[in-house]
């Protein structure tokens, strides 16, 4: 009976060959063979683990246990792995040669090979061992009755060996359970850098115990203790992801300052005895340490000897961005320094200044990372350059990248990585590390270590978080892991669709949370119309939607329709390739493409004006939803009904679904529009 069951599969496979271009991995591999055959999955698969790994492979092999029966229901008969080589006779081996460290340039390659009876997974360490158990579980294929993995061959290695996630906890703090899930997103998509951002203006986020009044004045109550910093590394850890802290100093200190403003460099007057609060805006404020008090490098030095005894990583990310100098330009004690040392500017000033910092990390084994601005000419060639600045700060695309590796540094780019601008996937994915308008020598290109997205903080929540940074981040995650001609964006959107689901079962809340602030702005009606309104709706870009910093403070609610729009709308993509079709070939079918969606918008509008009678915070929505419809009825009178249509009318509808003035939002629709008006 046994044989006529595996015969009775083999047939059933047989038939359910699988394409290479149908396949939904993430990040791409460097190298996949696929051959015409299928491993079928039953309820006695097992997996076993030989060689000499770290004890991080147990838990998360059997966690892809846990996940793959959770995607399969067959109920595994294994339930847990504790040692090596426990499952000789099981079907997944996985051999680990080392235990890897984790941390950047070490080695994560693997190999997957899958035949028709037997998986196996070898890899150097076993972070490679992680990665091609993440890439096993994207195989999983099924039909009507069975699941299965296609016969295939893999090797695979990263591209580039910093892979990162950039999470500012300190305009929004971000609970542990918000780290700890994309954490493990992260993983799913071969990431390897988190990157924690503690302090800013808006807040002073970690524990520090000779310190107390940094968390009792500086952090609103929100902070983490240090047993909690010491989850997160350790949670990262097992998923061989290396966490970065960062301490903005000297400028964005309106936090720390706070606590302690004798350390500050505003000058004091006896009615002003504390000049420094918690910013409560975003932006750029003056408040900066003063580098010429010795107290300002003995406070540092006790927070170091604290933080840095929690991160076992190699780097210290000490900010060192946007500082204006102005509260030193109008210090005397300060600029007599500043002669005193022969510095002639606050550049100088800021690099006397890191350069303090050095020897305080230095005991503690790390080494100093920060942005941009921290390169100077006396900075040591170990330090680590974040590039961040582009075009919008007046620097040349590429600019920032190449002035840091043709210097001598090491770099990490987040330029053009900035997923807080909610932009579309195509700018991040198309964004390469490595400049293609700038000729630097193969020395200099390896000095380029990858990148970070980075996720800032003054617009999200811990609600809200999981949408701004996910499905759009696993298309960086591709850029930095992937061979650099893997640029297909139809391919690319195919299998976000996928990725996004499945990271759900890593408690991901993109896509519940937007039903959760449905229901709010709708008062718990029946949301259809207002979910399909939020499909052709995207937040204002690049800092629009919070002009100046002061639209809204760090207390305002942030669950309007705004922040259940993101970017990439689902329904304009799929509209805009109707209208390509149309333009391409009038025919009917493509016509009933264009005019179906139409005359959806058109039922829309009336269907957000019904709601808006039971629920206010619809009404601001309805002179955008109404300009929609108006326009969409105009153009069914030409292309339905071929009547000739006002120009100065259609044109002006045009221009009012152009509108940026309606609940921080943007038609996502409006060039396809344009297109089929231009036509």
């Amino acid at each position: 009976m046994k044989y006529i069951f595996i015969l009775l599969i083999s047939s059933i496979l047989s038939n359910a060959q699988v394409k290479t271009d149908t396949l939904d991995l993430m990040p791409w591999p460097q190298n996949i063979s696929l051959t015409n055959g299928n491993f079928a999955l039953t309820k006695n698969f097992k997996v076993n683990i030989t060689g000499n790994p770290n004890p991080r492979i147990f838990s998360r092999a059997t966690q892809f246990l846990r996940r793959l029966d959770g995607r399969t229901g067959l109920f595994f008969d294994q339930g847990f792995l504790t040692k090596v080589n426990e499952f000789p006779s099981a079907q997944l081996q996985i051999n680990c040669v080392t235990n890897g460290k984790t941390g950047i340039n070490e080695d994560e390659s693997y190999q997957l090979e899958i035949k028709s009876d037997k998986i196996i997974i070898n890899a150097p360490s076993d972070l490679g061992a992680l990665h091609g158990l993440e890439t096993l579980l994207q195989l999983l294929q099924n039909n009507s009755n069975f699941y299965y993995f296609p016969t295939v061959t893999i090797s695979d290695f990263p591209r580039f060996t910093w892979r990162g996630l950039m999470i500012d906890a300190a305009r929004h703090f971000e609970p542990i359970d918000v780290l700890k899930r994309n954490i493990d997103a992260m993983a799913a998509m071969k990431m390897n850098v988190f990157h924690w951002h503690l302090s800013d203006d808006q807040g002073w986020r970690i524990e520090i115990k000779k310190h107390p009044r940094l968390t009792e004045m500086a952090s609103d109550g929100n902070y983490y203790t240090q047993e909690e910093i010491k989850t997160i590394v350790k949670y990262a850890d097992e998923r061989g992801i290396l966490v970065v802290p960062e301490l903005d100093v000297p400028g964005h200190a309106s936090a720390i300052l706070t606590a302690y403003p004798e350390v500050g460099s505003k000058t004091k007057t006896e009615t002003d005895k504390n000049p420094y609060s918690i910013e409560r805006n975003a932006g750029v404020f003056t408040p900066t340490l003063d580098p010429s008090n010795p107290k300002t490098y003995q406070l540092l030095n006790d927070i170091l000897d604290e933080v840095c005894s929690l991160f076992p990583g190699d780097y210290f990310h000490i900010g060192g961005d946007e500082n204006e100098g102005k509260d030193w330009d109008s210090n005397p004690k300060i600029q007599d320094f500043k002669k005193k040392n022969k510095l002639e500017n606050n550049h100088e000033l800021q690099t006397y200044f890191n350069i303090k910092l050095i020897p305080m990390l230095k005991k503690h084994h790390k080494k100093l990372m920060g942005w941009e601005e921290i390169m100077t000419k006396d900075m040591p060639k170990d330090a680590i350059i974040h590039s961040w600045k582009g075009t919008k700060q007046g620097v040349p695309l590429g600019q920032a990248v190449a002035n840091a590796v043709q210097n001598g540094y090491k770099t990490v780019i987040s330029n053009g990585y900035y997923i807080d601008l909610m932009l579309g996937i195509e700018t991040y994915y198309r964004n390469d590390p490595i400049p293609k308008n700038i000729i630097l020598s193969s020395e200099e290109k390896e000095r380029i270590l990858g990148g970070e997205a980075t996720m800032w903080g003054e617009l999200v929540t811990p609600t809200t978080i999981d949408s701004r940074i996910w499905p759009r981040t696993s298309a960086i995650a591709e850029r930095l892991w992937s061979n650099e001609n893997i640029t297909d964006l139809v391919s690319l959107r195919k299998r976000m669709k996928t990725i996004s689901f499945r990271l759900e079962e890593l408690g991901i809340t993109h896509i519940r949370n937007k039903e959760v602030l449905l229901r709010n702005i709708s008062n718990n009606q029946k949301n259809n119309a207002l979910e399909e309104f939020s499909n052709i709706c995207e937040p204002l870009k690049i800092y629009s939607r919070n002009i100046g910093g002061t639209e809204y403070q760090m207390y305002s609610p942030l669950t309007l329709f705004a922040d259940v729009c993101t970017t990439d709308a689902s329904d304009a993509l799929d509209f805009d390739s109707a209208v390509n079709l149309y333009l391409a070939n009038k025919n009917l079918e493509n016509q009933v493409l264009v005019t179906n969606f139409l005359k959806k918008w058109i039922l829309l509008n009336e269907n957000l004006i019904e709601l808006s009678s039971n629920a206010p915070l619809i009404q601001p929505l309805l002179p955008l939803s109404k300009s929609l419809s108006d326009l969409s009825q105009q153009l069914l009178l030409i292309i339905d009904k071929k009547q000739p249509v006002n120009p100065t009318l259609l044109n002006d509808l045009l221009e009012k679904c152009n509108s940026k003035k309606h609940v921080h939002v943007e038609l996502a629709v409006y060039n396809s529009l344009k297109k089929l008006i231009s036509d």
